[in-house]
């Protein structure tokens, strides 16, 4: 059994179509698994859709967070509650249709092998549609950054698409956990890959999202440029 986190913030565009599309992937691919969605009070009614659909689900369910606190803190939510079910793996997903629900059965099939496996755009295989250069620049350099610095050999450092065994997360001081963007995606990694855990990369194709607006902003690339430098100084 399998959980997929869902984090979402003003996603009404996205979130029903996307679910639909997931509950699709289990269905077709004769899969169990259970959908957690976070949502963190949006002023759309996006907390109204995980509602609808969590009634029409029975493997959906919905935490209501009282305000915007972040990727970060928004996963943990979903993570700690999984982590109460005998769920074996959990899933991080973006639900703007950047990351196809396709990759579930290839990243279960992944993980045989491994402990955490990140969908990853920059190893062979791996590619980004639909970004403008500055925004390749920014997330392939911040990849490159965080990878020299911190001394890893994983090519996709921020990404988002991730498959988790239970105990990586059982494993981890998740209250010690404090970044809220796409520094929770470097945290969270290179605190596994030093625990000797074992991280697989598998080629994804990341499409950029077609509704609604992106939540990059400049606090969340400062966060991940400083935070890269807090976990290599802990570490040595």
């Amino acid at each position: 059994m399998f959980t997929v986190v869902l984090p979402t913030y003003n996603e009404r565009e996205n979130l029903e179509r996307f679910v639909e599309t997931l509950q699709g992937v289990l269905t077709s691919n004769s899969l169990s698994g259970q959908v957690i969605i976070v949502d963190d009070n949006s002023p759309d009614g996006t907390g109204e859709i995980a509602d609808a659909l969590a009634a029409r689900y029975d493997n959906l369910s919905v935490i209501h967070r009282p305000e915007k606190q972040g990727l970060g803190p928004a996963y943990l939510a979903g993570f700690r509650q999984a982590l109460g079910t005998g769920t074996r793996y959990i899933f991080e997903m973006d639900s703007d249709f950047s990351h196809d629900p396709a990759y579930i059965p290839v990243f279960l099939e992944a993980i045989a092998d491994a402990d955490l496996v990140l969908g990853s755009r920059y190893v062979p295989g791996g590619r980004v549609e639909n970004w403008g250069l500055l925004r390749k620049i920014i997330s392939k350099g911040g990849s490159t950054y965080a990878r020299m610095i911190l001394r890893l050999p994983v090519r996709d450092l921020t990404g988002g698409l991730k498959c988790f065994r239970r105990e990586v997360l059982e494993t981890l001081d998740l209250s010690a956990v404090n970044s809220y963007g796409y520094g929770f995606q470097i945290e969270l990694t290179y605190k596994a890959a030093k625990k000797g855990f074992r991280v697989k990369e598998v080629p994804i194709t990341f499409l950029d999202r077609q509704q609604g607006k992106s939540k990059m902003s400049k606090r969340i690339v400062l966060e991940a440029v400083f935070l890269v430098w807090k976990l290599r100084l802990r570490a040595d």
